[in-house]
């Protein structure tokens, strides 16, 4: 079995990036897949579990997949059931033993036993505000400065969770087989390479 994760930064295409490995691979995909199956699993309406796990309202508290959870008083419940069940849902994603691409939930910390083919996905700011720009939803028509804002947010949310779940700084390298800077390319373009660097790593570690 052969697990590639995506962590990204807000922008930068990983998101598009996994899928076109997913395709180019002929493996399974998992991204908003992971929000419904969890969303199943706890009776809890979608939307509010995608909030309320984007949100890492638990992120002042420490908590370790290592060990037990530490202040619990202190946590709302439904936040670390939410936590813990999109954990399980990884876990059983993993266990169904296919080769898969997982997107974002930290994926490459909770499932590292199964040593995934772990990218970082990162662009130039400005990059990262045209691709907003250019996949904004039809409506939406946020300010370069409110998009800075919304990115600078959702990127110190992840490395704060990170942190909280290892110990390790968000982005750092040592934590990645492969940083991929998206800035100046279209991710079509950058997919093939990341495609092959990707199949000869699970090559090297057969």
């Amino acid at each position: 079995m052969r697990i590639i994760t995506i962590s990204r930064e807000f922008g930068s295409g990983g998101r598009e990036l996994g899928k076109r490995l997913a395709d180019l691979l002929g493996f399974d995909y998992y991204d908003s897949e992971i929000i419904a199956a969890v969303a199943q699993k706890s009776g809890m309406d979608e939307d509010y579990v995608a909030n309320t796990l984007r949100d890492h309202g638990w992120r002042s508290q420490p908590i370790s997949f290592r060990g037990t959870l530490s202040s619990t008083a202190y946590l709302q419940a439904s936040k670390i059931n939410l936590l813990l069940e999109q954990k399980k849902v990884l876990e059983e994603i993993a266990g169904l033993g296919k080769d898969c691409v997982i997107v974002g939930r930290n994926a490459d910390l909770i499932l590292r036993e199964y040593r995934p083919f772990n990218v970082f996905a990162c662009a130039e700011t400005e990059a990262k505000l045209r691709r907003c720009r250019e996949r904004a939803r039809e409506g939406e028509n946020l300010s370069d400065k409110e998009l800075l804002r919304r990115m600078k947010q959702i990127d110190k949310n992840r490395a704060q969770t990170r942190e909280l779940l290892s110990g390790s700084d968000w982005g750092a390298r040592a934590c990645y087989h492969l940083t991929v800077n998206t800035t100046g390319w279209e991710i079509k373009e950058l997919a093939p390479a990341v495609a092959d660097f990707a199949d000869r790593w699970f090559r090297r570690q057969a």
